[in-house]
């Protein structure tokens, strides 16, 4: 696995462990029964596909669940992946989610790959590369996206392949950063975003090249994107706080060296308001259902909160 989603495991894992038993097992039960019969998890669409699958794992493998049966059953439901995947998403999906069994569990899904398809894998993601020294989304993507980017950085350290031509990444951060503080996601962005920054700090910490100019700026803007709710706003644009902002932003701030700079009581009564009485998480105030990957974020920011509030 790579050091930085070693480390965030191990992260979360030891602030769950500071979370009352019974609310782990409350969210351990709802992912449980959220597994499908192929083994795979679902979202709210229906049908079992990776990106819901390895939120589903990251969600079990915090708590410290990841074994046995159910990671079993996910081993194959990821072996009939191996062939479908199309975007950088969908990559990450699939060997974090295989990396995950393998520390976890023990179960190697990747053991019978030929020997060229990390090199086939990793020609495919050179060829998003972009002329801003971004990556696409997709083949179809004509920018590069700081998102895509921090994915395509963990992509080629779980295939344990070099990242060529670092430096054109720094220099596509650079041209994402608004000096206000925060990055926007794509070029075409007016505004910065709590999650754009948050991979971008990411980045930049793998990369071991976060700019000193940068820090202060991007510590206002997060602590701004705190909202009465007490979670954390996507941007400026979106009046309401969601668990994914909340989760990636309180993240970046302790990342930063600036988690007492949150208030977390406001916080942690946000996280419990979006906390349902089966275990499972909704994603904000406005929403009516639940799904795995918002349960993940959920636990992420019990984890948060059990380490960081005083």
């Amino acid at each position: 696995m790579s050091a930085y989603l070693q480390r965030l495991t191990i992260q979360l894992a030891e602030g769950l462990g500071n979370v009352d038993e019974t609310i782990r097992n409350r969210h351990r039960d709802y992912l449980l029964r959220a597994q499908q019969p192929d083994g795979g998890f679902a979202g709210r669409m229906g049908g079992s596909d990776l990106y819901y699958t390895a939120f589903g794992l990251r969600a079990l493998s915090i708590l410290g669940e990841l074994y046995g049966p159910p990671a079993e059953r996910t081993a194959d439901f990821l072996r009939t992946q191996l062939r479908q995947h199309q975007t950088i998403v969908d990559f990450f999906s699939l060997f974090y989610a295989a990396n995950l069994l393998s520390v976890s569990a023990g179960i190697n899904v990747l053991e019978f790959e030929d020997l060229t398809w990390r090199e086939r894998i990793a020609e495919f993601l050179n060829s998003l590369r972009r002329p801003d020294g971004g990556f696409a989304k997709a083949a179809e993507g004509h920018a590069g996206s700081t998102y895509h980017t921090f994915l395509t950085l963990l992509v080629f350290e779980l295939l344990e392949t070099p990242l060529p031509d670092t430096d054109s990444i720094g220099r596509f951060l650079d041209s994402q950063f608004d000096p206000e503080g925060g990055w926007r996601e794509i070029r075409a962005s007016k505004r910065a975003g709590t999650n754009p920054t948050a991979a971008a700090v990411a980045t930049l910490k793998i990369l071991d090249a976060i700019p000193e100019m940068c820090v202060e700026p991007t510590i206002d803007f997060l602590c701004d994107m705190q909202n009465d709710e007490g979670g954390l706003l996507a941007n400026t644009r979106i009046p309401i706080a969601d668990l994914l902002s909340s989760f990636t932003g309180a993240l970046t701030l302790i990342d930063l060296d600036a988690g007492p700079e949150l208030n977390w009581n406001r916080y942690e009564r946000f996280v419990h308001s979006l906390q349902l009485g089966d275990g499972g998480f909704q994603a904000a105030a406005w929403d009516e259902s639940h799904d795995v990957e918002y349960t993940f974020y959920g636990l992420g920011c019990l984890a948060l909160l059990a380490k960081n509030k005083s």
